[in-house]
């Protein structure tokens, strides 16, 4: 770990008032997933977006925005990310999406084959789209002609586009995870 979190009551007025909202968030929407430690200092991506506000906050807005403005099945949104997770090795953005995959239905083996970066069976053809794509993009592919045709006929034009943002954006917080070295935390 290259970052240690930040207690909130080292932040100053600005940076505790942006603490204080990911928390609530983190907590109201992903509670079963631990992103907060022993001394209420958040985990996983957000000690590099609060040690650097000047481009952390920014993102958290962008970030923020995949969520407020989600029209995707959730399970095709974590088989996205997981997805992302696999193909850079995230230790904290596979916990935690494993956790949620589990937690909107997806079988125990697909996340395990996600999580190993390999493509399931038994996903819905949503779920194999989202795949298929997310796959091509974090192995720095053009999305074939075919593949993005199927995904408009399943998903539509604006899932598709909120599928390529969503890619983007944990394409983002797998990077930051794996820059800054940020750890999973232990669980049995």
């Amino acid at each position: 770990m290259r970052l240690l979190p930040l207690p909130p009551d080292t932040l100053g007025p600005e940076l505790r008032q942006v603490h204080d909202e990911i928390a609530n968030l983190v907590g109201r929407s992903q509670g079963q997933v631990t992103m907060i430690d022993s001394q209420g200092a958040l985990t996983g991506p957000f000690p590099p977006l609060l040690h650097y506000p000047q481009f952390g906050i920014p993102a958290l807005t962008f970030l923020r925005s995949l969520d407020t403005h989600a029209t995707l099945d959730k399970a095709v949104r974590e088989v996205a990310i997981l997805t992302v997770g696999g193909a850079y090795g995230a230790r904290f953005e596979l916990y935690a999406h494993e956790i949620m995959a589990a937690a909107f239905g997806l079988a125990p083996e697909v996340i395990a084959t996600l999580a190993a970066g390999g493509r399931p069976h038994g996903m819905t053809g949503q779920q194999a789209i989202a795949h298929d794509i997310a796959r091509s993009l974090v192995t720095g592919h053009v999305v074939p002609d075919s593949t993005y045709r199927h995904a408009v006929h399943l998903l539509g034009r604006d899932g598709v586009a909120e599928l390529f943002y969503l890619i983007g954006g944990y394409s983002l917080i797998a990077t930051l995870l794996n820059g800054f070295d940020m750890p999973a935390p232990d669980h049995a």
